[in-house]
């Protein structure tokens, strides 16, 4: 059955019924009063009912016309409904598509742990734009105290006012080498059997390095090493060209961390970190940023437990 009226015709037939005046609907309607009769004339031929009984007097209900009353009210409130809550998705999704959610992130933590949150949050339907600054633990703090960055995902628990540093995954360093390496088939390994010459270390000055020279400290040992580079997308580098092997967190060596390459435990000290999110603590996070950072939570403590 084909449906000839449309809402127009509903709603010029509710308020008639309201009003009991063609005149006065017209009018209420912004419509002449011809037009309106036409309206009216199309619902009852596409109704095959009569759905008023005119006079020069009043318009008034027939029996049929009373009947289609509350359907016509309804059809028009489920229309409304359906508008209404189309046009807030589409707010919704214009929104989502306008928003930017900036992140500070410790280069090593990036490989393992930004993929997959990104790939969470993309299949949980989120559109938002992902702005990532890469830092120094000391950066990614400075950069979410000034707002620069909605949170962060960072090593060394914030000591600046106003910060929440929230740790969520042990990020233990290991010795990452080739896989043919004469060191490869060992189940760990300490810091002081590591060939100096062949050594590869973070740069002093970094987290990282300060990390290793404090629990080296702590174990009255000296770092003895061959290389210093800053960046580990270097050190793996490094250690792919075969020029040594290097200390490294163990989350820099994500899956896509060359086949090539493994890493072993360092022990005698063993050296880790507590890698989590940095908030101010007072801000209040947009919806979009609030999602991401749960998902990024979820991701490292995933991690963690592995």
């Amino acid at each position: 059955m084909r449906i000839e009226f449309d809402f127009r015709d509903l709603e010029a037939f509710l308020v008639v019924a309201e009003l009991g005046s063609f005149l006065g609907a017209a009018a209420r309607l912004s419509v002449s009063q011809p037009t309106l009769t036409r309206r009216i004339q199309k619902l009852e031929s596409a109704l095959g009912a009569t759905l008023f009984e005119r006079t020069t007097r009043s318009n008034k209900l027939t029996l049929a016309g009373k009947g289609f009353r509350s359907r016509a009210q309804s059809m028009l409130d489920s229309a409304h409904e359906a508008m209404l809550a189309l046009s807030n998705e589409l707010t919704h999704a214009q929104e989502q598509s306008r928003a930017v959610v900036t992140l500070a992130v410790i280069p090593t933590a990036t490989p393992r742990i930004l993929p997959r949150a990104i790939s969470t949050f993309r299949a949980a339907g989120y559109v938002a734009r992902i702005r990532v600054l890469d830092a120094d633990a000391n950066g990614v703090a400075e950069l979410v105290a000034t707002g620069e960055a909605d949170f962060g995902v960072s090593f060394i628990p914030a000591e600046e006012p106003g910060l929440t540093f929230q740790p969520l995954m042990n990020d233990r360093f290991v010795l990452a080498m080739l896989r043919a390496d004469v060191l490869a088939a060992r189940s760990e390994i300490s810091w002081a059997e590591v060939d100096p010459g062949r050594f590869i270390v973070p740069v002093k000055g970094t987290g990282n390095r300060m990390l290793i020279d404090e629990a080296l400290a702590r174990a009255h040992q000296t770092l003895r090493w061959g290389y210093e580079v800053a960046r580990s997308t270097t050190h793996l580098s490094l250690v792919e060209a075969g020029v040594g092997v290097a200390a490294l967190p163990e989350s820099a060596l994500s899956g896509s961390a060359q086949a090539r390459v493994v890493s072993i435990p360092l022990v005698h000290p063993i050296v880790s970190r507590a890698v989590g999110t940095i908030r101010r603590t007072s801000h209040v996070l947009t919806p979009a940023a609030d999602a991401f950072n749960k998902i990024l939570e979820h991701a490292l403590v995933d991690l963690s437990v592995r």
